[in-house]
């Protein structure tokens, strides 16, 4: 949809006041609106309209995920995941060597620019759980900080980011990991709408292209319009949005031959390493948020469980068509391998 009508931020913002009214006789609402004002960051407007763009203007049902979405985080203690870091810290490194996310820079309108090496995340090195608190701590601090720094800097409210989605090595056993990814997902349609401006992507091979050309008419026109794939690595085009310094190190090694490897550059350039800076100040805002949460007990190792609400329909539907197409390819391929196995023994 376009733009929100006033008449619809005026109407959920009334509802949200009568609402935490109403718990006030209860005297529950100090967690509701303690976990809604780590949500909104002071940018209440702008909140609000995420949440009605997320359900398509509809007042009445943009209130109803909102509330939600608070009662999510007040059950799974979300406002307190960004003090329980994973440890030890050879784990963690075990976790960002598998699931390859980082903050690469700004966009020239002071957005966020997050890489996402889709390709080549494995997510073999911990339990699910891991994976998910690992995410949704990337989401909290972005919201909770990165986000915040931004607006402060520009002296303008900015509280969405930029996401270039690296295809690089993405092979049919990707399979394997769409349980997962639609677990993380269905977290961020829940409970972080319209957080992301704008997804590219970059690198994408021919199983990509025959995925999307399946799954794009599934989307919502709304979520059409913040794919864009790029040409390759899309080097030149994102050159346009931002400087070379905020480009991912797999784009700026460009015709490098390369690729995408999780392991290559210097750790300060690659994003996607714990020795990126991004990482360490996210890893050390942790444990110091451990030390004034609990100064005296120590952090205990194990992961921070979260409940993750059912996928909605036309996510299960999406996450079925991708598997069937990949599945449809590799069948393909299998059969067009055996065809030109034959022809070459033929030949002998």
């Amino acid at each position: 949809m376009g733009a929100v009508s006033q008449e619809a931020i005026w109407e959920l913002k009334a509802l949200m006041d009568r609402g935490f009214l109403y718990f006030a006789l209860w005297a529950v609402d100090e967690l509701l609106k303690r976990t809604f004002e780590n949500v909104h960051q002071g940018y209440l407007t702008e909140t609000l309209v995420r949440f009605l763009k997320a359900r398509e203007g509809n007042v009445a049902k943009a209130h109803k995920m909102l509330l939600d979405c608070l009662n999510w985080r007040i059950q799974n203690e979300i406002d307190n995941i960004l003090a329980k870091p994973i440890i030890p810290t050879d784990l963690y490194r075990s976790v960002r060597d598998s699931q390859l996310i980082g903050l690469s820079g700004y966009s020239r309108e002071g957005l966020p620019v997050f890489a996402v090496g889709l390709g080549l995340s494995t997510f073999d090195k911990a339990s699910v759980h891991y994976y998910v608190q690992s995410h949704i701590q990337i989401n909290e601090y972005r919201d909770r900080v990165i986000l915040p720094a931004a607006s402060k800097k520009h002296g303008r409210p900015i509280t969405t980011c930029l996401k270039i989605l690296d295809m690089t090595g993405l092979k049919f056993s990707a399979l394997n990991q769409i349980k997962l990814l639609t677990l993380i997902s269905t977290v961020d349609d829940l409970n972080y709408p319209e957080k992301t401006n704008t997804y590219y992507i970059a690198n994408a091979p021919y199983i990509f292209s025959a995925c999307w050309k399946v799954v794009k008419p599934l989307l919502q026109e709304r979520t059409r319009r913040k794919v864009k794939v790029l040409s390759g690595s899309g080097r030149q085009e994102l050159l346009e949005i931002m400087d070379e310094a905020s480009l991912p190190h797999f784009i700026k090694r460009e015709g490098s031959g390369s690729g995408s490897s999780r392991f290559s550059g210097q750790g300060n350039e690659n994003c996607f390493s714990l020795d990126h800076p991004f990482h360490w100040d996210l890893y050390n805002y942790m444990k110091e948020q451990s030390l004034i949460r609990e100064p005296v007990a120590p952090v205990k190792q194990g992961s921070f469980h979260v409940s993750v609400p059912d996928p909605r329909p036309e996510g299960t539907e999406i996450a079925k068509t991708i598997e069937s197409e990949f599945q449809k390819i590799e069948n393909s391929n299998g059969l067009s391998q055996s065809i030109n196995g034959m022809k070459i023994n033929g030949g002998d």
